[in-house]
């Protein structure tokens, strides 16, 4: 093998491990079945949500695994294998988009193999448990509701005080 080569492939490697590094989630699954239009819809949802989709051979993933400390994701790079790297907006999305995309997809073309969550290699089991969760937004309205109705409760039985002493 030429030298060139060598040092193109070594390259390869380095962008891989960069987009390891900088990702604050990652997502392996496995593509097989998906026609071209399915595959250009589930990237744009990522890409919407911060977040984009590689296809790349085992080989690179798994040296750029090596590389960055993710060793443990080394068994799950093999066949037809995609990997989303989530944005630093919301860890949860690239796992929210695609369990959302398997389950509208008539067949069951994606295979979820695993992923690794804030640095954290994390199960199916844990993925498909995120994939459950509400968006960021969708948690920090739960939690403003959540404040606001004590107040609201206050101010309803201040009401009903006054209305009460009107009579």
């Amino acid at each position: 093998m030429s030298e060139q080569a060598i040092a193109r492939k070594a390259e390869i490697v380095s962008n891989v491990a960069d987009l390891l590094k900088d990702a604050s989630s990652l997502l392996v699954f496995d593509y097989r079945g998906l026609t071209v239009d399915q595959m250009t819809d589930l990237r744009q949802q990522l890409r919407d949500a911060g977040a984009q989709m590689r296809v790349i051979k085992n080989t690179y993933l798994r040296r750029a695994a090596k590389e960055t400390g993710y060793d443990e994701l080394n068994e799950l790079f093999a066949g037809p294998t995609a990997v989303v790297f989530g944005g630093a907006d919301d860890s949860t999305a690239p796992a929210r988009i695609v369990a959302k995309f398997a389950k509208a997809s008539d067949e069951e073309v994606i295979q979820i193999k695993g992923g690794a969550i804030e640095g954290k290699v994390t199960s199916i089991d844990e993925i498909n448990t995120l994939a459950t969760l509400p968006s960021r937004e969708g948690l920090l309205s739960m939690l403003v509701s959540a404040l606001q109705a004590p107040v609201r409760n206050v101010a309803y039985a201040l009401k009903a005080v006054v209305d009460n002493s009107d009579e």
